[in-house]
């Protein structure tokens, strides 16, 4: 989901302007949604301008860290200055492509469908879920927010008439290969995969995959050794 694209920082700022040619790292994309939240919450404070210093101490990595992702996109702040925060939150939310409505639908209307999509966030940062799926008759047209859920059968016709950038898939795991398969026959190209096996897709579709219970374990894992169990 992360384009090359042209990041143009304002002079006014202390920012030079920079073409953005190479596609960022793996780890720079992973922690831009940090740099954006918490970038978001200094302008909710009103504060307008930080050092790349009082930014890493306030997400918990080193100052170094941060001049040096920003200046793998053209992000480089003036010395004494520090970045404007405002230009800063506008070109990272640019990066990860917030400025353009992602169309999402969502795969499985259980639980964990159901809160994805009441979520009330997603909206607000470009991300619209605009159909619910799945193959439960008890589930057929039932509402979740203003979405009436559909029979995944009548998925092809919502493509004929509805663009979809996303699927996210909330599905058993004994399904999820067979319906990753069938939907990217059907066009689809991202997948937001909360199913806890590896997908196999074709190699131009991307897949971001977000497995819980690894998680969980990871916390386990944490909480023991601090524990010293």
């Amino acid at each position: 989901m992360y384009y090359c694209v042209i990041i143009v920082l304002s002079i006014i700022y202390g920012v030079k302007r920079v073409k953005y040619q190479k596609p960022l790292s793996s780890a720079v994309r992973r922690r831009l949604p940090r740099y954006y939240r918490y970038l978001s919450t200094l302008l909710e404070l009103g504060i307008s301008k930080i050092s790349s210093k009082d930014l890493g101490n306030r997400m918990g990595i080193t100052s170094s860290q941060v001049r040096q992702d920003f200046s793998s996109f053209g992000g480089y702040g003036l010395q004494g200055y520090g970045y404007d925060v405002k230009t800063l939150h506008q070109e990272i939310g640019n990066i990860l492509g917030l400025n353009t409505i992602r169309n999402m639908i969502i795969i499985g209307a259980g639980s964990l469908g159901q809160a994805l999509a009441k979520h009330k966030e997603f909206e607000k940062k470009g991300f619209k879920v605009i159909g619910i799926f799945d193959v439960k008759t008890e589930l057929i047209g039932q509402k979740i927010t203003e979405h009436e859920i559909r029979h995944l059968d009548t998925l092809p016709q919502f493509l004929e008439n509805n663009q979809v950038d996303i699927a996210i898939l909330t599905i058993p795991e004994n399904f999820g290969r067979e319906v990753a398969a069938y939907i990217t026959e059907l066009g689809i190209k991202a997948i937001w995969n909360f199913v806890p096996i590896e997908l196999k897709t074709p190699d131009d579709v991307i897949v971001e995959n977000i497995h819980l219970i690894d998680s969980l374990m990871v916390l386990g894992y944490n909480y023991k050794h601090n524990r010293h169990e």
